[in-house]
């Protein structure tokens, strides 16, 4: 359509707001590009194109952020929470504890060592063994491994299970805190304190080292 010559010409006002309005989007699309405005800025439906900045605590779901999975894929257990290093003399390698390429395992400070060729300490850490001290101290040897077990008596099940002893009922090995009903059966935190009912308990991790560390053949020693 074209204007007659002798008509005035009247303000586009419509098409300047449509202008103003598109180049306001453009701007905020910008400046949130390059991090002046949140990224989250959006333009909600229907809202007559008004912009409205989503943050993290006004998600669509409420309450705290979910737990971020375990590395380790421990089922629901806080891997991080491990038990505090006691005094040195708690963490030095038992005396009389052999030599060689060994695992070790003192019932008395129920804690473990993954020890290397030339009494090379590569990991030490607190687990849970028996509560009922069925273990005889001396030297033993892996002869069992299982990355997936089920206790006796339905006392849950466990994983990375290295055997190296034999009990009254069942085989006595390391493994991961077992889990039961969908549960862990005690706390990360409880570790270095006698809870099993005959093996020895272990964080998922160090579980996963040991397990690593152990093939058939290694010689383990218990110390009182």
């Amino acid at each position: 359509m074209t204007r007659r010559p002798d008509q005035p010409a009247r303000p586009r006002y419509g098409r300047i707001a449509a202008l103003g309005s598109s180049l306001s989007v453009t701007v905020v699309a910008v400046l949130g590009g390059t991090g002046v405005l949140p990224s989250t800025a959006a333009v909600e439906a229907g809202s007559g194109g008004r912009t409205a900045a989503i943050s993290p605590a006004s998600s669509a779901l409420s309450g705290p952020a979910p737990a971020r999975p375990d590395s380790r894929g421990d089922q629901g257990m806080p891997d991080a929470a491990e038990t505090k290093v006691q005094p040195a003399r708690d963490t030095a390698l038992p005396d009389r504890s052999g030599n060689g390429r060994r695992v070790v395992f003192s019932e008395s400070r129920q804690r473990v060592w993954l020890v290397a060729a030339g009494d090379v300490v590569r990991r030490t850490y607190p687990v849970s063994g028996s509560i009922y001290d069925n273990l005889e101290p001396g030297s033993y040897e892996v002869y069992s491994r299982s990355e997936r077990a089920w206790g006796i008596d339905d006392s849950g099940t466990m994983k990375y299970f290295v055997r190296f002893a034999h009990g009254d009922n069942a085989a006595i090995g390391f493994h991961d805190i077992p889990v039961d009903d969908g549960r862990p059966v005690q706390r990360v935190d409880q570790l270095g304190t006698p809870l099993s009912h005959g093996c020895v308990r272990q964080r998922r991790a160090d579980a996963v080292a040991l397990w690593r560390f152990a093939p058939l053949g290694t010689r383990v020693v218990v110390t009182a």
